[in-house]
């Protein structure tokens, strides 16, 4: 079978390119597979991962990015075009944004089976937290890409709220829930002997600045920094593309608070080391995008998590099994509370390492990879039946084999 992936891909950073990294690497290992990933074009020269085949044929925010993939696509004649997106996938300018959802819908038009890894709906956006200045367009246009995205052969979702929502709402068909899935394919069961010795650190990951902010979690580590001598908070991550200068004005507020550490962008071969460290995973959002990357990192490595009090983050913790104590939205008092109690009972911070570490054990890249491959498969199959279906089909007109026999059998044939 050959696939080829549409997606951001290492060296670049735009969004989602670990993840297309991570569904590279894992059909990468199937000798039966051939891939192509088709990746965002780089800002400046850097060399290629050496193991995969990457060919750059789109622009973040270019007009072109329809024509230019069609064509590729068309080259490379594979047997499944797979889209990796977010809705600012192609672009953070309406046009470039709207025109890039389109490729998939084109795809498909042009005689390719084509699958989308949807991991957002712009239906469940808080667009006041993404900084969106006009809503209602944004939301009418929003409505019309998820149709087009529709057009696809099929479509996986990361929530089942999404997929009920483009089930019932837009009456999508062949909408699939998938889980979003660790990273890795055998996680490591933690090693506590790493966490509270000598300090608790308390860890916060992601691209800062929209519906993910700091202002809240600064405000709540006074008061956990007071009740736990031996705490510190480790802010990972660099700003959204949306908010340039973010962490750095916030890492200026506390300059010289050697309790505080800003780590900025974090490497691949880093994030181990990061995660396997953390007493705590705290995600201080005012909202959310969709299903969490950054809390299946956590259940990777056995890391408790505290969330703000989100819908779609209660439905992915009750969905996946993944244990996540919830504090009240915008309120840091809440947030210190949760946390200090959580650093305060060793007995805890055990049980929710190991029940994310359980959880994480279901949900191996591997294991959903193996998911697509198999869907992707059986219409491989289906198709090839479709003309051996054509020419055995047999006019209605003409009487089956089992009525002429009938027909011409006596009545006290015991075989009939």
């Amino acid at each position: 079978m050959k696939i080829c992936l549409v997606t951001a891909f290492p060296p670049s950073r735009r969004g989602l390119n670990e993840y297309g990294y991570h569904i590279a690497r894992e059909l990468q290992r199937d000798p039966l597979l051939s891939l192509t990933v088709l990746a965002d074009e780089l800002g400046t020269s850097e060399p290629e991962l050496p193991e995969f085949d990457v060919v750059r044929c789109w622009q973040f925010n270019a007009l072109s990015n329809p024509t230019r993939l069609l064509q590729t696509i068309r080259e490379c004649r594979p047997d499944v075009v797979w889209f990796n997106l977010l809705f600012s996938t192609f672009g953070d300018q309406p046009l470039a944004a709207f025109g890039g959802l389109s490729i998939p819908l084109l795809s498909r038009i042009a005689g390719f089976y084509t699958h989308v890894t949807l991991h957002h709906l712009m239906d469940n956006i808080n667009l006041a937290d993404a900084g969106v200045r006009f809503p209602r367009i944004y939301r009418l246009a929003g409505s019309i890409a998820t149709r087009m995205l529709l057009g696809a052969n099929s479509i996986s979702v990361l929530l089942p709220a999404y997929r009920r929502t483009l089930m019932e709402k837009y009456r999508g068909e062949n909408v699939h829930f998938r889980a979003h899935g660790i990273l890795s394919a055998r996680p490591e069961y933690p090693d506590f002997s790493k966490r509270g010795n000598p300090e608790h650190r308390i860890l916060a990951f992601g691209k800062w600045g929209t519906y993910k902010r700091l202002e809240l979690l600064m405000e709540a580590f006074d008061a956990i920094a007071s009740a736990i001598p031996n705490s510190k908070l480790v802010i990972a991550g660099s700003d959204h593309p949306m908010t340039p200068g973010y962490v750095e004005n916030i890492a200026r507020q506390y300059k010289g608070n050697n309790r505080v550490v800003f780590t900025g962008y974090v490497a691949e071969e880093q994030i181990p080391e990061l995660f396997s460290t953390a007493s705590v995973l705290v995600m201080p959002y005012s909202s959310a995008t969709g299903s969490s990357g950054v809390a299946h990192l956590a259940c990777e490595y056995g890391v408790p998590i505290i969330s703000a009090d989100i819908a779609d983050f209660r439905e992915m913790g009750d969905d996946e099994g993944i244990a996540i104590d919830f504090y009240n939205v915008g309120h840091p008092g809440s947030l210190a509370g949760r946390i200090i109690d959580l650093l305060k009972s060793p007995e805890r911070q055990t049980q929710m390492a190991e029940q994310n570490f359980s959880a994480a054990l279901r949900m191996t890249m591997p294991q959903i990879i193996r998911s697509y491959l198999r869907s992707f498969t059986l219409y491989q199959k289906a198709k090839a039946m479709e003309p051996i279906s054509r020419f055995r089909r047999i006019p209605g007109w003409v009487p089956s084999r089992s009525t002429i026999f009938r027909a011409a059998a006596p009545r006290w044939a015991p075989w009939m």
